[in-house]
């Protein structure tokens, strides 16, 4: 009896380092084959992510992620579909680049999110965009102000892209020997109809001197603002829920 629980604890052991080695051996041979095909399929697949190369890169991953940790799956049916799954995606990617129509059907297209400075309440919702998603990814681009924004665009790949007005475009105050002791930065003061007290509060502002502003802009419900903001000059920026007569420039891919 204690023989063979010792024969069985030895087979267990056995079983147990035949199974750790062959999930790094796999590790070892998965992983440059997954770095090679990523490369085989092209810079675009890593870097932009669009959704049909999202979907590839999930597939890939979920692959290799079953037959590294799974020592059950047979190794080399992964391998080929690994392979597989690249080429698939290489010639798909040629395809796009041959026929715009079929490319448009494996993709978003271009989102205008804010014209003239002014949101466009429509788009943000038909791509599930928040005020805050739009600011953040303007922060990252070093525009505090949306009044100095022309046209932005939620690019294919969720990323955003900005033209900046005329005016607002970037020259060295150094160049123009102009010295400038405030930063180019607005303070939400307005979001869907809700007015930040707070903000109006660190500026010395009340309601009323809200209210008037809006009202000089043609505004006289707060609950018709999308999204206002006020900078250090006390200047007040308005977006309204439905901007009318906004011409949007008609951007594709």
């Amino acid at each position: 009896m204690i023989i063979r629980i010792k024969q069985r604890k030895r087979c267990e052991m056995t079983d147990f380092l035949h199974d750790s080695f062959l999930v790094l051996g796999r590790i070892i041979t998965i992983l440059p084959l997954l770095l090679f095909m990523t490369l085989f399929m092209g810079k675009r697949s890593i870097g932009e992510l669009p959704v049909f190369d999202y979907l590839i890169i999930i597939t890939l991953g979920a692959v290799a992620g079953a037959d590294i940790a799974d020592p059950a799956i047979k190794h080399y049916p992964t391998a080929i579909a690994i392979i597989g799954i690249a080429l698939f995606q290489r010639i798909i990617a040629n395809w796009k680049i041959r026929n715009r129509k079929a490319g448009k059907l494996l993709t978003f297209e271009p989102t205008v999110v804010i014209q003239d400075g002014k949101f466009l309440n429509h788009n943000l919702k038909k791509i599930r965009y928040s005020i805050d998603n739009v600011f953040q990814m303007l922060r990252q681009k070093n525009i505090f102000d949306v009044s100095e924004v022309e046209t932005a665009i939620i690019e294919a790949n969720g990323m955003l892209s900005v033209l900046k007005k005329p005016e607002k475009t970037p020259v060295t105050l150094e160049d123009l020997k102009i010295s400038r002791k405030t930063a180019a930065i607005a303070f939400p003061v307005i979001i869907e109809g809700t007015v930040y007290l707070d903000v109006l509060k660190e500026f010395g502002l009340s309601q009323n001197w809200l209210k008037e502003q809006t009202s000089l802009q043609g505004v006289n419900d707060l609950n018709k603002v999308f999204f206002a903001s006020i900078n250090r000059n006390l200047e007040l920026h308005i977006s309204l829920k439905e901007e009318p007569g906004l011409t949007v420039p008609p951007v594709k891919h």
